[in-house]
């Protein structure tokens, strides 16, 4: 356990003394959260708004604006976190 220890202290420590490799994780942690957080949310609301329709299918046109609305909201977030890991992605220099 602790030769592990070690070789990942020495993987890491050149990636925390360049502030570039920190700032390339977090831009590909930025992007990758929000796709992996709007792919989530989408794949719930549209589950949630079939079983509501298959429950109600009266209310199924309310439902699927809804649905839909929601979706576009969740889009939304999605982009604004992609849209900020590219921008730390463009801070990095080489």
């Amino acid at each position: 356990m602790i030769e592990v220890i070690g070789l990942l202290q020495n993987a890491i420590t050149p990636i925390v003394q360049d502030p570039r490799g920190m700032v390339a994780i977090g831009a590909g942690l930025a992007a990758g959260g929000a796709v992996i957080g709007a792919g989530m949310g989408i794949g719930r609301i549209g589950g949630s708004a079939v079983e509501g329709m298959a429950r109600q299918p009266e209310a199924a046109g309310r439902i699927q604006t809804a649905a839909l609305i929601l979706a576009a909201l969740i889009e939304g977030a999605a982009l604004f976190g992609v849209v900020i890991g590219f921008q730390l992605q463009g801070k990095i220099t080489l």
